[in-house]
Order: C-alpha cells, then sequence, then structure tokens
C-alpha cells in the first residue's frame, strides 16, 4: 500500500491551497515522502483496513484501536499489551525479553497506529533497533542494566530535538534541518536506558488544540474519528492510546498534555516548572520569551497513573542534572501512604465544577458527581464543594496576554519564509503582532502575582490569631467544560491554561466513556450564558448545530490539580481517586 494516498486531511491534498509555486509545497511533499519511506514494507497495512477519509457521521466513530491487535503477532501482542512499564523493565532485567524484540514489537505497533491515524512526524524505528542491540550487549557484556529504564520504548513531541533529525513542528521552513544535539530530557532518557521510538505530530503554530499543519497534515483520533485528537502534543495522546509506546513526553502550556490526554482516554501528569528539562527544543518563538512571560513545561502522557509514577520517579531526582531549568528535586513513590488536612488526616478533595467563564455542560457536570459521590464513600477521603475564585475567571485574560507577549513574529517569519497558508482554524486566529514593552510585561506579571495571592486562599484557613493551615489537599475539576468535541470545535482552554499561570501540577485521569443516557437527547440546554466563551461551549450541545451521538464512546474524564511544588504528591492523590473509580467500578471496561 502506499500510505502517501490516504489523505488523513493532508493540507497537500486541497487543489484550493496549490494555485501558486509556494515553496512549502515542494518541501512538504518531500518531507511527506521522506516520513512514509521509514515505514518499513513489511508492516504496510492493507487499504482495505483504513477509515473512511474525510471522516463523516454517518461512517459511525471507526474506532481503530482494535486494528492493531490483529495485525500483530502473538508475541508482539504480548508485549505491547501484557506488562505495565514496572513489570516490562523486570522482564527485560531477568532476560525473560530482550530489548530488541521489545522495540521491534512496538516499533510495528506504532507503525500500524501511524497508518491509521497520522500520528508520526518522525518514525525512529532503524535507531531504535541500533540502540536496543547496543542495551543488549551492554547486558550480556556487563550482566547489569544501563540504567532503570533500560530498554523501554517512549515518544517524544516533534518539538525536542533528538540528533539527526528534524524538529520541524509541521512547518516547512525547519524541514531538512536535523538537529544537532539530543535536547536535555531526550539525554536524561538515554542516559537511563530508554529507547526513543518516534516523534509525533503537532499542530500548525502549536497554538490549537486540534493537530494539523500543512507538512504533515492531521492526526486522527482513534477512538472516534469524528472528534479531535487533541494538541499540541496531540500525536502524543494517539500514539499511546494506540499502544505504539507505554509512554510519551509532551509539552503543556495552555492544556496541550492534559487535553490530548482527555480527548484520547488516557493519563496526562503536567509537572510544575523544573521538574524535568524543557529545554533543546524547535526554536519557533523568541528566544527566552517563556522566562519573560510564562514558561511550558514537559511531561508524561501513559496508559496507567503506575507507568506515570514509575518514569516521574526516575526522571525527577536526576532532572537537574541535565536541564538547566530545573531544580534538586525528590519523589515519593505514589504507592506510600498520604496523610490530609482533614481532622483525622483525611485527604480533602475539593470539587470546582466551573472556571466563572464556562458552565460545563451536562455529561461533565454528571461525572464530576458521580466522581464526587464514589471518593465520598472512602474513609480516609472528605469531599467538599469549593465554588470558583475570581481568580481563575480572571487569570484566563490575563494569561492569554502573557502568552503573546512577543508578538510571534518568530512564528509568523518561519510561516512567511515558504509562503505557508494558515490552517483553517488558524486562519481567524493567527497574526503578527508588536511585541509589548517591557512596562507592560511587568504590569501583567504583577497581575499575575496578585491573581496567585488570591488563588493560594483557596487551599488555606486562617485563624483569628493570623495561623493557617492546609484545608484542600487537590481540586478536583473539569479539563473542559464540553465532552471531547468534533474535530476544530475545541472551545474553552480555561480550566487548563490558568493552571499554567498559577504553576500547579495537574493531570488528567479517564473516568468512563460517554453513554446514550448521558446525552440527554431532545432535552434542551438549561440556564444563560454567563460570557462569550459560554456562548460557544453551549453550540457543542445544541441540538441545532451537533448531533450530540458524536460523542458516544467518547472518554469522560477529570482533572486533579495541587498546589504549587507538589508534584510527587499529585501521583498520590491521582493514583488514590484512579483507584477509587476503579474499585467501585465507576469506570467500565478499557477499550485500550
Amino acid at each position: 500500500m502506499d500510505i502517501s494516498t490516504h489523505t488523513m486531511h493532508y493540507p497537500l491534498d486541497n487543489p484550493a491551497l496549490l494555485t501558486t509555486s509556494a515553496p512549502w509545497i515542494d518541501i512538504a511533499r518531500r518531507k511527506r515522502a521522506a516520513r512514509d519511506a521509514l515505514i518499513p514494507a513489511k508492516w504496510r497495512i492493507s487499504a482495505s483496513l483504513l477509515p473512511h477519509d474525510p471522516p463523516k457521521l454517518e461512517h459511525g466513530p471507526q474506532s481503530v484501536l482494535h486494528i492493531p491487535s490483529q495485525l500483530l503477532s502473538p508475541a508482539e501482542r504480548d508485549i505491547t499489551e501484557g506488562y505495565t512499564v514496572a513489570t516490562l523493565l523486570s522482564a527485560l532485567q531477568r532476560r525473560k525479553l530482550s530489548a530488541a524484540a521489545v522495540t521491534d514489537a512496538f516499533a510495528h505497533r506504532a507503525a500500524i497506529a501511524h497508518q491509521l491515524t497520522n500520528c508520526l512526524t518522525e518514525p525512529l524505528f532503524a535507531q531504535a533497533a541500533d540502540r536496543a542491540r547496543y542495551l543488549d550487549d551492554h547486558l550480556a557484556r556487563h550482566g547489569e542494566l544501563l540504567g532503570p529504564l533500560h530498554g523501554l520504548p517512549v515518544s517524544v513531541k516533534d518539538t525536542f530535538h533528538v540528533t539527526g533529525v528534524d524538529s520541524s513542528t509541521g512547518l516547512a521552513a525547519l524541514c531538512f534541518k536535523p538537529a544537532k544535539e539530543d535536547a536535555a530530557l531526550v539525554q536524561l532518557l538515554l542516559s537511563l536506558g530508554a529507547v526513543v521510538l518516534c516523534k509525533t505530530n503537532v499542530p500548525q503554530t502549536l497554538a490549537s488544540l486540534d493537530s494539523v499543519n500543512n507538512v504533515f497534515g492531521r492526526t486522527m483520533n482513534p477512538v472516534n474519528r469524528c472528534v479531535t485528537a487533541g494538541g499540541s502534543s496531540g500525536g502524543e495522546g494517539v500514539v499511546v492510546a494506540m499502544k505504539g509506546v507505554m509512554v510519551g513526553f509532551g509539552t503543556d502550556i495552555g492544556g496541550s498534555i492534559r487535553i490530548p490526554a482527555m480527548v484520547n482516554g488516557v493519563y496526562g501528569f503536567k509537572p510544575g516548572q523544573g521538574r524535568l528539562p524543557y529545554g533543546g527544543q524547535a526554536q519557533v518563538g523568541l528566544d527566552g520569551v517563556g522566562r519573560a512571560g510564562v514558561q511550558a513545561v514537559a511531561g508524561p502522557i501513559a496508559r496507567s497513573m503506575a507507568d506515570v509514577d514509575y518514569v516521574m520517579k526516575e526522571l525527577v531526582p536526576r532532572s537537574s542534572l541535565f536541564g538547566e531549568d530545573c531544580v534538586l528535586g525528590e519523589w515519593s513513590e505514589a504507592s506510600g501512604p498520604i496523610k490530609g488536612s482533614g481532622e483525622k488526616g483525611e485527604v480533602v478533595i475539593g470539587i470546582m465544577r466551573s472556571d466563572g467563564n464556562c458552565t460545563p455542560l451536562p455529561p461533565i457536570d454528571k461525572i464530576l458527581s458521580e466522581v464526587a459521590a464514589s471518593l465520598g464513600h472512602h474513609p480516609n477521603i472528605k469531599v467538599v464543594e469549593v465554588p470558583s475564585p475570581k481568580a481563575w475567571k480572571t487569570a484566563q485574560s490575563v494569561m492569554s496576554k502573557l502568552m503573546g507577549i512577543d508578538g510571534a513574529n518568530t512564528m509568523a517569519d518561519l510561516i512567511e519564509a515558504t509562503q505557508e497558508p494558515m490552517v483553517p482554524w488558524m486562519s481567524t486566529r493567527f497574526k503578527r503582532g508588536k511585541p509589548r514593552s517591557l512596562v507592560d510585561v511587568a504590569g501583567l506579571q504583577a497581575q499575575r502575582a496578585a491573581l496567585e495571592r488570591e488563588m493560594a486562599k483557596i487551599w488555606l484557613s486562617q485563624d483569628e490569631h493570623g495561623r493557617r493551615k492546609r484545608r484542600i489537599d487537590a481540586i478536583v475539576c473539569p479539563i473542559a467544560p464540553h465532552p471531547v468535541p468534533e474535530i476544530e470545535r475545541y472551545n474553552a482552554v480555561g480550566y487548563t491554561s490558568s493552571i499554567i499561570l498559577f504553576d500547579y501540577p495537574s493531570g488528567t485521569i479517564p473516568v468512563r466513556d460517554v453513554t446514550t443516557a448521558d446525552l440527554e437527547l431532545g432535552k434542551p440546554l438549561s440556564g444563560k450564558s454567563v460570557g462569550s466563551w459560554d456562548d460557544r461551549c453551549r453550540e457543542l450541545w445544541d441540538e441545532k448545530t451537533v448531533d450530540r451521538k458524536v460523542y458516544l464512546g467518547t472518554a469522560l474524564s477529570v482533572q486533579v490539580v495541587v498546589p504549587r511544588l507538589e508534584d510527587d504528591r499529585l501521583a498520590k492523590v491521582m493514583s488514590l481517586i484512579d483507584g477509587v473509580i476503579r474499585s467501585q467500578g465507576a469506570r467500565p471496561k478499557s477499550k485500550l
């Protein structure tokens, strides 16, 4: 099969975009052909297995999650489906499995996943196979592992530099310019014995929540092709959901780890600043602007909280050795005891239903209530409702301004260099701007500090003597006020981007899938809109603008948030909450 003939919404297949001889067209064609040539012929799948493209609701959700299992050998299925990170690494240590066999199995599965979803930008299968043989040889020669992640296949977002391959981020101007050095996080992973299997797709400009660009096209959601695969770490969410890797690494400044995890039904973990190295990525903005405005962070997307915890316990204590942007950190495993701020040591969980800008649609409000009820039955958990503070509502405006302080001129220069068109969603949202002055930036940071002080009050109580203590250990809130939306209809980011402004560690837990009962078919939405963001959110439930059946089978997830610097405590709380949900049957058998 010629995989380049399957469109996956490639802009190159849109005649309206090909009316000129703009440089980006030839670059994109060559880059896509080079990428597709890296899929071994023996792993090409039959055209009969490919879903309809473009997707339409009348075709059904066209889930492709089950297809890889049909095409893999029994041994490959066992390797890619039968282990956790801990048990896989144990099998490698005991030489029950070789790194070569593990790498080959995951590479095969990732190749299949890519042909079904268009999730990869750089298949690194040949390099990964060489790496795996090196690891096996090291173990045979020395009788010991190279490191605690010896033989673990991982993926990274396309923004991370990997020596010898592009970090194009889907921009023609950055194609065929291979990196000369690994990103710090890649260096750290390799030092621990990991195998970097592939790099994954992102949206044009890295500033939307639907991963589509002119070079590689659109990444599709493997659960339901009519809905978004998320962004900007959209390829990461998909390759993890398809079990092409066990753990992938993305970045997050507006929700770009947590949202792809939500829409693909997996786990996402956004650490606070300084926990994992961020440097050594594609330069698509003014160098250093993050330190003046607001800084993105790197973090994992995985199949389970146990897998998140396993890799973080190895990465965090060593991060400061690799990243100049990292602090010396420790990691207390999530399986350990957790004492909360309740009178008897209970873990106090606050349920915050709204960010003040968008009212959650019925399935989101319902899943919050279900989770609250499940947690309320646990003897060591106390659940309280927490009203949304004004600081959270205001934070979205300040966050948006801080993210744009450089005027996006570096990105605009890259796009204009090859005469690239904007993809449809970005065409009305992206423009070159004027950089803000130092005085303006200082004013925004002052507003940020005031919001941080106000927001801190939700976590604390104070007596008449001014003595303070914690009253809430974690907050459970939506990731978005709506279910997983149709392609290019993701609306509100206030539930995720504002958390970056406060530098709160936060993560995604999938709870269950949308059922027919959740859709309330024929029942109009009650209440009134609270603003323009809410207007657009309500459109996603208005049966005049959407067939609610499109949401069937997609994941309903919640976000867990803790105060600054409590990253390992977040893992503990997320593991506790996830365990309660699963033990009480609130989550049906996973499709994954």
